[in-house]
């Protein structure tokens, strides 16, 4: 069985104090405190700014060896086309981010929703640059790479990159009231999932629903189908999202445990307690 890393979209915020950090905790101690109780977290800050490599340095150091990172790629590189003009940059990104050593995981390049089959060319040139020992995760959101996958999947396959499989269900549920405010605040897609592997490892997004009861079903189908892929020998990133962030850590600990139902897993290094795993309802209004 391969290894298996669950995390959230940042490893900081100010609501989890009190809750998924301890009472008083300041946001020095976010990162390190974080690392030893979920075990990845997409990079999300590095998409606005390249952080300098003492700061790079600080991160590694504030982490277990066993922790992940998934930095995501400047949206200088992913957002400005033509994706392939930007060789110098990309290889000073990876340069960067190969300062967290054992603690980097696959690197997340989001695509913009216009980037569609026209641009496949762009990214196949992109890809035939992109060194071997470093993994590369590909979201891409134009709604023809999921009616006509067959050409996207067969390129990533080809460079043995993951297409990043991406859960907006949760957030499209409950009242019309409800569904619009969620969806203002992620401002996710609205895409039909694609459960595809086109490499030794699946990076999923699960963009979840503030109330745990609308979670439940859907944290099952992904517990049965994480498990089959564990079995399968393939590695799993996974990252809980939420419109309302203070509940994206336990959505982890809620999938984390349903997982541990069909394969044998370590304790989670955090664990909610009973008044945690039922938080207030959130005030959507």
């Amino acid at each position: 069985m391969e290894a298996f890393y669950i995390g959230c979209p940042m490893w900081g915020y100010k609501a989890w104090v009190g809750r998924f950090f301890p009472q008083r905790t300041p946001a020095s101690e976010f990162l390190r405190l974080y690392s030893r109780r979920l075990t990845t977290v997409e990079g999300n800050t590095t998409f606005y700014a390249l952080p300098s490599a003492e700061t790079v340095a600080r991160w590694r150091q504030e982490t277990p060896e066993t922790f992940r990172f998934c930095p995501k790629i400047s949206r200088d590189i992913s957002h400005i086309e033509p994706l392939d003009a930007h060789t110098a940059e990309t290889y000073h990104f990876i340069e960067r981010m190969r300062g967290l050593g054992s603690r980097l995981g696959p690197i997340f390049l989001q695509l913009p929703p216009a980037f569609g089959p026209d641009q496949l060319p762009q990214l196949h040139r992109f890809l035939e640059r992109w060194p071997e020992d470093v993994r590369l995760a590909v979201e891409v959101r134009h709604p023809t790479f999921f009616q006509e996958p067959q050409e996207l999947d067969a390129l990533l396959q080809r460079f043995r990159a993951a297409r990043v499989i991406m859960d907006t269900r949760p957030i499209r549920i409950g009242s019309r009231e409800e569904v619009q405010d969620m969806q203002k605040r992620e401002r996710k897609p609205n895409l039909p999932l694609h459960l595809a592997t086109t490499t030794d490892f699946a990076f999923v997004r699960y963009i979840g629903h503030p109330r745990m009861e609308v979670n439940a079903p859907l944290l099952a189908q992904w517990a049965h189908q994480l498990g089959q892929w564990l079995k399968q020998g393939v590695t799993v990133y996974v990252f809980c999202h939420c419109p309302y962030e203070e509940h994206s850590p336990f959505i982890c600990a809620e999938l984390y445990r349903q997982l541990q139902q069909h394969v044998s897993l370590p304790a989670l290094p955090w664990r909610p307690d009973a008044s945690d795993t039922t938080p207030e309802q959130p005030r959507l209004f």
